[in-house]
């Protein structure tokens, strides 16, 4: 009978910031950008090493790219009010 593998710990660290950065405003954005790095780092750690969680890391990669894209789109959409409205005032 074989031992349980265990779970790289980055990728449930990565999904768990993943998560996070949808649920938390502002701090969000740091938090996903700590996830992503998190998770391709596991990724490259489940890869060379045979642990389980690659399923965990690939979820905190997709989470974590979520949420920046959200923020970039809020960024661009501000950006674009801001110069709209700049030109009526």
């Amino acid at each position: 009978m074989e031992a349980p593998q265990e779970t790289n710990g980055k990728a449930v660290a990565a999904l768990v910031l993943g998560i996070l950065s949808l649920v938390i405003p502002y701090i969000g954005f740091i938090f996903g950008i700590i996830g992503l790095v998190l998770a391709n780092i596991s990724v490259k750690e489940i890869t060379l090493s045979g642990q389980s969680g690659r399923g965990l890391a690939i979820a905190g990669r997709v989470t974590s790219i979520i949420c920046l894209s959200l923020y970039g789109v809020f960024l661009l959409l501000v950006l674009i009010f801001v110069v709209i409205f700049s030109f009526y005032y």
